[in-house]
């Protein structure tokens, strides 16, 4: 549909495959949903027992309601508290953030956290500057209050509304709402300059994950994992070498599965649990549009080894 090719897309973003969601009728919460139900299986939870779920998204079902209400629909999650968080590919970071002060407070217990969009649904088919770049998918996390000294330690979120202009979809909004007008001038996808894009996001995920370090007294060395938002393979290299953390040391999921926004980090967190190990040190670090961005401190909580193998983590 483009004049691209394998080598062409290797080499400039890393990326081998992706996932699609096809099907009529079918949404971003049909994949959060699946991630849930997997989610509370291999953490032997019941529907009953979750006290809030968050979903980030991009790509919500409808404008209303709130996929996360329809994620609790189809999981048989009743009578709880649910809401989406917009921030772009930085959505899960913001999403985390929000529940660790849930839990931080008392107020609730277990609180599952989604990450989801099906980028699909907005990606022009005929722009090589981001077909090539976007896939779907879903992951999500439990959140609860920490069992030992390990858990969520710190976060920080930050944004720059003047980035929207290199990054951002039209028309669909309150400001330009959909008519005949903005679908013929194909105003409904995802307008992304790259450059500009490639610039800002490693500046401000190094300066943010760089910032989060120094709050907690340690350097890039005393990190055992950098876990980066899925943009773009040399993104990736370069945050990691501002940090002065080794490639070997950064979760890299890109070839695998694109760039699902909100997605991308508890994905490679699935794909890399059984390398995990209680008190590993972790950092989270995302950038998308709006401009926002954001990262996460933690040590890990459990033995990924045993709940990658089927055991649930109790």
């Amino acid at each position: 549909m483009v004049d691209t090719s394998d080598a062409w897309i290797t080499e400039r973003t890393g990326i081998k495959e992706r996932r699609i969601l096809k099907g009529e009728g079918l949404g971003t919460s049909h994949m959060g949903a699946e991630a849930v139900r997997g989610l509370l299986s291999k953490t032997a939870t019941k529907p009953e027992d979750i006290d809030l779920l968050i979903c980030a998204t991009t790509t919500p079902d409808y404008v209303f309601p709130s996929t996360a209400n329809l994620v609790c629909d189809m999981v048989g999650v009743r009578n709880i508290g649910s809401f989406d968080v917009q921030a772009a590919c930085s959505g899960f970071i913001y999403a985390v953030t929000i529940a660790t002060q849930f839990i931080s407070n008392g107020h609730y217990r277990k609180i599952v956290v989604v990450g989801a969009d099906k980028m699909s649904a907005i990606i022009d088919y005929t722009d090589r500057a981001t077909c090539v770049i976007f896939g779907d998918g879903a992951g999500a996390v439990l959140i609860e209050p920490a069992k030992s000294t390990n858990g969520i330690i710190d976060a920080l979120i930050r944004s720059d509304g003047a980035g929207a202009v290199h990054l951002h979809q039209k028309a669909g909004g309150s400001r330009m709402p959909p008519s005949p007008e903005t679908v013929a001038k194909r105003l409904h996808y995802v307008h992304q300059e790259g450059a500009a894009v490639y610039k800002f996001a490693i500046a401000r995920m190094a300066e943010i994950a760089g910032e989060i370090l120094t709050r907690n007294q340690l350097n890039g060395s005393m990190i055992d994992w950098l876990v980066p938002h899925q943009a773009n393979k040399r993104i990736i290299e370069a945050t990691a070498e501002r940090m002065g953390i080794s490639m070997d040391r950064v979760m890299v999921t890109i070839q695998k599965y694109g760039n699902t926004t909100a997605a991308t980090i508890p994905l490679c967190l699935w794909d890399y649990e059984a390398r995990l190990k209680p008190g590993d040190k972790i950092i989270l670090a995302a950038f998308g549009g709006g401009f926002t961005w954001g990262a996460v401190y933690l040590t890990w909580a459990y033995d990924g080894a045993k709940a990658a193998n089927g055991h649930a983590r109790l």
